[in-house]
């Protein structure tokens, strides 16, 4: 069995799929559509399902270890500004990031996986995740058992970043760890023409801003990577009143533990001296949202030698401080999360991931889905 003959010979089927979940987004555990067409196809196939809320967690063939692929299903609040047939049909909802094709290329391999069972070395699993779009889906899929008896897991995203078809694969560190802050100051409020009679949180909280960017540029070694970025402002109504108090939000990244403490740290001490000073006083939260994304070094050399054998072109994919609940998976369970190349200036797909435009070369499809079933052929 050649899995890429057998991925090209339904190529139609896997892009078809793919346009119907387009057409019809669900956000994070909204996938009851989505989650209903795959349950129906695994059960004719003949899959053992056990279902997670809006997610799917499907076996198939014979016991001793297991192999597990992963895919993600749930769409963004954007508005698609796409003018193709396949255009979403959801006022302000969107397949913004390609959670349609991964949903489609393993529904593919689901189907080849299951004509050729007879031939399985291992037990597959199928995971289709609810909510990664910071919903952290993966947690609730663990919380129902997707890791049980698993010995390895696969997870296939779609990049931009990366010339279309080639797959992108990186031992270690692969995608940022995330975090959120949340701040408010508080001041004291007042007219905009007195402004001494008040204590101004606007300027003090721009102190802060400021200062965030000090912990990357000053703080942290030159050879690490990190991000603080503030990605949320708001103060006041009127344009002549100073108001009471600013609240604002962010994001950190990180790729190791020393990192992500020191920002945090960091943040906590720039608030408290600055408001200290300014004599005003603040509230700070601050939280985890998810772990770097590491491969396991065994797991991505099977990946590269599986996309190898199967006349793919590999490359090394850059890190990103970009993040991906895929790494909830790979605290527990060795595995590898790849990248699959699809950008095609000539076809004018170029827009990055959750935007109004992004897009995505379906020729890569039927790629994607014979990786999938190689992956799924290996004794791990």
């Amino acid at each position: 069995m050649n899995p890429l003959e057998e991925a090209l010979k339904i190529k139609d089927q896997i892009v078809a799929w793919r346009r119907d979940f387009h057409m019809h987004p669900e956000l994070g555990y909204e996938e009851e559509r989505t989650s209903k067409i795959v349950e129906e196809h695994l059960k004719e196939w003949g899959y053992r399902i056990k279902r997670v809320g809006t997610g799917i967690i499907a076996d198939i063939g014979k016991e001793g270890k297991t192999v597990a692929l992963r895919a993600d299903m749930d769409a963004l609040p954007v508005q698609e500004e796409n003018d193709v047939p396949y255009k979403s049909k959801i006022p302000g909802k969107m397949h913004a990031c390609g959670h349609d094709a991964h949903t489609a290329m393993l529904l593919g391999a689901a189907k080849i996986i299951a004509e050729h069972k007879e031939e399985l070395p291992n037990k597959v699993r199928l995971i289709f995740q609810p909510a990664e779009e910071g919903g952290n889906g993966a947690l609730k899929m663990i919380e129902g058992g997707a890791l049980e008896g698993v010995n390895a897991i696969f997870g296939l995203h779609v990049w931009m970043e990366l010339p279309s078809g080639v797959v992108g694969i990186r031992d270690g560190p692969f995608m940022a760890g995330v975090g959120r802050f949340d701040v408010e100051i508080e001041g004291k409020g007042g007219h905009g023409a007195s402004p001494h009679e008040t204590i101004d949180p606007v300027p003090i909280a721009a102190q802060a801003i400021l200062a965030f960017q000090t912990i990357i540029s000053r703080n942290l070694n030159p050879l690490e990577s990190g991000v603080v970025s503030i990605g949320s402002i708001k103060a006041g109504d009127a344009f002549n009143v100073i108001p009471e108090r600013v609240y604002m939000n962010g994001t950190y990244r990180f790729f190791t533990g020393e990192t992500k403490n020191l920002i945090e740290r960091r943040i906590e001490e720039i608030l408290k001296g600055i408001t200290l000073a300014n004599n005003v006083s603040y509230k700070l939260k601050i939280e985890e949202v998810g772990p770097p994304t590491v491969n396991d070094p065994k797991m991505a050399s099977l990946a590269r030698e599986v996309a190898q054998s199967l006349g793919l072109k590999v490359e090394e994919v850059p890190k990103t401080m970009g993040a991906e609940d895929f790494a909830f998976y790979l605290q527990k369970v060795p595995g590898a999360f790849i990248a699959l190349g699809i950008k095609n200036e000539e076809k004018g797909i170029i827009y990055p991931h959750h935007h109004p435009k992004f897009n995505v070369d379906e020729d890569v499809l039927p790629l994607g889905t014979a990786l999938e079933v190689g992956l799924a052929f290996r004794d791990v």
